[in-house]
């Protein structure tokens, strides 16, 4: 059983207790108690519009931004807000220190390729939470050719 739907029935009975105790009326208390139960149906099972709207990832070309001097106590939620007003965002990924698990001060933004030359206009040295920003194309991830070289 979902807890939800728990939290629902023990929020009808309870309501339905004080209904109860307030007014006699029996057709009251199965009134209010089918109505919280359909309002708990509702919405467990209806989904909503802006929740799905706002998962679907970018799918037209995107680019990956590399953000720096991030302030540390940053969130993802927070640089995903302020990339997103110049275009829709699929992912932020703060980067960690392994050992400490402390953010690092940089991190990826992907979004749309159009978004993404927008934010790196506007927001490469913007002042966001008293640090000056550092926004570029982030390099791609292959590795260097003369690294590959290393095991002669």
């Amino acid at each position: 059983m979902q807890k939800s739907f728990v939290i629902t029935l023990i929020i009808a009975l309870i309501g339905a207790i004080v209904i109860y105790a307030l007014s006699t009326n029996v057709q009251l208390v199965v009134s209010f108690i089918a109505g919280v139960m359909l309002a708990s149906l509702i919405f467990t099972f209806v989904p909503s519009s802006t929740a799905t709207d706002s998962n679907k990832p970018y799918v037209g070309p995107t680019m990956t931004l590399y953000v720096g001097n991030l302030p540390y106590r940053v969130h993802e939620g927070e640089v995903k807000a302020l990339f997103g007003e110049y275009g829709p965002v699929n992912s932020v990924r703060l980067v960690r220190d392994r050992k400490t698990g402390r953010r690092k001060g940089f991190g990826f933004v992907e979004m749309s390729e159009t978004g993404a030359k927008k934010a790196m206009n506007k927001l490469n040295d913007y002042s966001f939470q008293e640090r000056t920003l550092k926004v570029r194309e982030a390099k791609s991830q292959e590795s260097d050719p003369s690294e590959s070289n290393k095991e002669d």
